[in-house]
């Protein structure tokens, strides 16, 4: 398929789906919104497929921002009746395989915020990460001030959305918010390595690891251990598991068959 602002191609069982608005930081509009609806829409359908990495064109941002020229003139109620940044926590929660977003450059706003998205963030060592809506007299839109402070804490958190200020890789990772730093010229390199890896697991037990991890953020621990334990045994159920462990015990390559 043909994209205006994205591209998308596969490696092996990797998708790779890049912003490609370099003229504008990759910022991100109305635009941007459908066509990444559409990419993810394919990799979920696409059963070749079991892991993407999402990245930004050029070597100055992964994406600086909502793109503010579509929002200036538009009305309150205007934002209110589209529900407007509603489609890019909709993108997310339809995705049930895994993908980590591979960050260059600016991650600001709503830029921030969809690197925030992936089930982790692999950053360059010139990799800049902030909040700072508040200097345009607004506040994050799409689970920023959420995301955030789940991911470094509320004093963290509070300092970024209320300077605006912007935070280096390496005290990204050091507050939590980023899992890995790489050299800026392997950056893609690295990223598709630990893709690839995801996508050389068993497909349900990568989707079901996913969901356990995401659903500590919402529920206590004791809920927790029992949907993981639970979990757990309905996996024992399934090919793969027999294939697992029968490799294992045979020391050789498991051949996974998604069932």
């Amino acid at each position: 398929m043909a994209y205006e602002t994205i591209t998308s191609e596969t490696q092996g069982a990797v998708t790779l789906i890049t912003l490609n608005r370099p003229e504008a930081l990759n910022a991100l509009n109305s635009t941007v919104l459908g066509e990444l609806q559409q990419a993810f829409a394919a990799f979920e359908a696409d059963n070749s497929q079991h892991c993407a990495v999402v990245t930004g064109s050029g070597d100055k941002a992964f994406a600086a921002g909502a793109d503010i020229k579509e929002m200036v003139d538009k009305q309150a109620a205007d934002f209110f009746l589209e529900d407007f940044f509603a489609g890019w926590n909709d993108m997310t929660a339809k995705t049930r395989k895994p993908w980590i977003a591979a960050v260059n450059g600016f991650a600001l706003g709503g830029g921030c915020e969809l690197a925030m998205m992936a089930d982790f963030i692999v950053a360059s060592e010139n990799a800049r990460f902030g909040q700072p809506e508040i200097k345009l007299g607004v506040a994050p839109g799409m689970g920023g001030s959420q995301r955030l402070t789940r991911a470094v804490g509320k004093s963290k958190a509070m300092d970024l959305c209320l300077t605006g200020r912007m935070m280096d890789a390496e005290e990204a990772e050091r507050a939590g918010l980023v899992s890995r730093i790489v050299p800026h010229d392997q950056l893609m390199d690295e990223a598709m390595k630990a893709a690839q890896a995801i996508a050389g697991m068993a497909p349900m037990a990568a989707m079901v690891n996913k969901e356990l991890v995401d659903a500590a953020y919402e529920t206590t621990l004791q809920q927790g251990m029992l949907h993981e334990r639970r979990v757990f045994q309905i996996l024992t159920a399934t090919e793969d598991r027999k294939e697992g462990m029968a490799a294992f015990v045979e020391k050789r390559e498991a051949n996974w068959k998604g069932r």
